[in-house]
């Protein structure tokens, strides 16, 4: 097994959370949970290596602002990324929260649920259940910048949707553009537009769950 990554700038966003550096998943006889490596902004991790299981070295030195061709520029975009995509696991749905509903769900659990509605669907002819996990996953991920706009906090449609384009566009450069980035954003307008049989499906996908979720919610308070 080998692993290369480094240490990075910081994000242009003020707000984001206090951050750990990459996440390392290595297997020890030991344990198998993932090792969150914490490391001084003067040190990089430069390899994780192994031979064989449970000899697993870690070779850290110090940062002496020199060019390494061991650090990937496209592993720093990824990881700052996923940490601004944390936000949607931190922040909860303000629908919810408005009907004073308590342990309301994240942006997070609602795009993983309705990815997994897609998984399990029947299959329909014309319909790509991939694209369509693929709509859900991302679906509101523009969100970890805007948070979660609803028709009370009287924001219009076309304004709604201004905002989370530039902040989609803006998460892009942070991917540090390229294929993924553009497949993102792509998938995104798909659904905002409701242009392709898979983002109608998404889109009712999303009403279903938001009933699911009330009569459950409703259920829960009246035992």
């Amino acid at each position: 097994m080998a692993l290369k990554t480094s240490t990075h700038c910081a994000p242009p966003f003020s707000w984001f959370p206090h951050r750990r550096s990459p996440i390392a998943f290595i297997s020890r006889q030991s344990s198998s949970r993932p090792i969150f490596l914490t490391v001084a902004p003067t040190l990089r991790i430069v390899s994780v290596s192994s031979q064989k299981p449970g000899s697993e070295r870690l070779a850290i030195m110090p940062d002496t602002g020199a060019p390494s061709r061991s650090i990937s520029s496209s592993t720093a975009s990824a990881i700052d990324f996923l940490t601004l995509c944390h936000l949607l696991k931190t922040t909860k749905r303000k629908g919810w929260i408005n009907h004073g509903i308590k342990g309301p769900e994240s942006i997070a659990d609602h795009m993983y649920r309705m990815a997994l509605m897609a998984l399990i669907a029947g299959d329909l002819p014309g319909v790509n259940r991939e694209r369509c996990i693929k709509i859900a996953i991302i679906h509101d991920i523009a969100e970890a910048i805007v948070g979660d706009i609803t028709p009370s906090d009287g924001v219009p449609k076309e304004e709604k949707s201004r905002r989370e384009q530039a902040a989609l566009t803006e998460m892009c450069k942070i991917l540090g553009g390229g294929m993924r980035a553009e497949e993102i954003q792509e998938l995104w307008r798909e659904y905002e537009n409701n242009a392709s049989l898979e983002a109608n499906l998404v889109k009712d996908f999303d009403k279903v769950w938001s009933v699911m979720t009330f009569v459950c919610v409703t259920w829960k308070g009246a035992g």
